[in-house]
C-alpha cells in the first residue's frame, strides 16, 4: 500500500515502512531520497520526471564516472551537488542523513536503470532503518540504448525470443551458485554482459562451444556519450578488435545470433493477418 501526498516536486510516495511506522520519520522534517536512472550517458534520454526531480531537488549526489555533469547542470541553483565516485557509502549517507534533518530532498542519480547493477539495495537498507522515505525512477538501460545505437531488435521471430542480462565476476562480488556463462550460453539466448571487456578471452571460451567461433558480438563503449564506440566482430575476433581499440572499461558486450545480418526469419504473428487476437478477432 502506498500514500501519496502533495510536494514541491511533484507527487511523492511515502514508504510502506513509514506508513506502519508512524515514528519512522521522527528527528527529521518529511524528505524523500529518489534513486534517478540517468539513463547511460544521453542526457536527451532522461525521462520527463527524472529530468523534473533533478531540477528540483536541493541535493543531488550522482555517480559522476557514469553519469556526465550535463545531466546534473539541471540541478537547482544553490543545491549541494556532489560527485559519489571517490565516496563511501557511509558517506553518501552521511549527506542523505543531513538532508533528511533539513527536510530537502535528495536525487540520488546513477547510470542506466537503478534496479540494474544500480548498488541501490545496500543504500535502502540503510534508508529503511533510518526511516527514510525513497522512490524508485526507473531509466533506460545501456542494453536498450545500445540496441538503438546498433539501429536492430534483439529479439528475433524463431532466431532468440530471450535475453539474458548477467555480468562477470571481475573484482566485484562472486556469481551466485548457478549464475555461471556456461549455463546462459545453454539457452542460446541474446547475452547482455557486464563489466567483461577485460574477459573476453573467458568470455569466447565458455560461449564458442555453444555459440559457435562465429558468433556475432558487438562491444558497446560509452553509449549515449560523445566518443561512444560499438565494435562488431565474432566470438573469435573480438578480443583483438577491442584490443586495437585500447578498450579496457565502461563497455556492454552483447553476444547472440541476433545480432548478425539475419533477414531470412519469419514475421512476427503479431500483425500476421492469419492470426487473430483479442484486438483483430477476425481473419483477413
Amino acid at each position: 500500500m502506498r500514500v501519496a501526498d502533495a510536494s514541491r516536486t511533484g507527487r511523492r510516495w511515502r514508504s510502506p515502512a513509514a506508513i506502519l511506522d508512524p515514528t519512522a520519520n521522527r528527528g527529521g522534517a518529511a524528505m524523500t531520497v529518489y534513486f534517478i536512472g540517468a539513463g547511460p550517458g544521453d542526457p536527451e534520454l532522461l525521462t520527463k520526471k527524472a529530468e523534473r526531480l533533478i531540477a528540483a531537488c536541493p541535493v543531488c549526489l550522482y555517480a559522476g564516472s557514469l553519469v556526465p555533469a550535463e545531466v546534473v547542470a539541471i540541478a537547482p541553483t544553490g543545491a549541494r551537488v556532489l560527485d559519489t565516485a571517490p565516496m563511501t557509502l557511509d558517506e553518501t549517507h552521511a549527506e542523505i542523513v543531513a538532508a533528511h534533518g533539513r527536510g530537502e530532498d535528495v536525487a540520488r542519480v546513477h547510470s542506466g536503470d537503478p534496479s540494474l547493477y544500480g548498488a541501490i539495495a545496500e543504500q535502502i537498507r540503510r534508508l529503511r532503518a533510518d526511516g527514510i522515505d525513497y522512490q524508485i525512477v526507473p531509466g533506460v538501460p545501456a542494453y536498450a540504448a545500445a540496441a538503438a545505437a546498433l539501429g536492430q531488435e534483439l529479439t528475433i521471430p524463431e532466431v532468440a525470443q530471450s535475453i539474458v542480462l548477467t555480468r562477470m565476476s571481475m573484482k566485484s562480488s562472486s556469481m551466485p551458485e548457478g549464475e555461471t556463462l556456461e549455463n546462459f550460453a545453454r539457452t542460446g539466448a541474446t547475452l547482455a554482459i557486464h563489466l567483461g571487456v577485460r574477459a573476453l578471452l573467458e568470455i569466447e571460451r565458455v560461449l564458442a562451444p555453444h555459440y559457435g567461433a562465429d558468433c556475432p558480438v558487438v562491444v558497446a563503449y560509452r553509449v549515449g556519450w560523445p566518443d561512444e564506440m560499438l565494435i562488431r566482430g565474432t566470438l573469435s575476433d573480438i578480443r583483438d578488435k577491442v584490443r586495437a581499440a585500447k578498450i579496457t572499461r565502461t563497455a556492454l558486450i552483447l553476444a547472440g545470433p541476433a545480432l548478425g545480418e539475419v533477414s531470412d526469419f519469419r514475421d512476427s504473428a503479431l500483425y500476421d493477418p492469419a492470426m487473430p487476437h483479442v484486438l483483430r478477432p477476425k481473419r483477413r
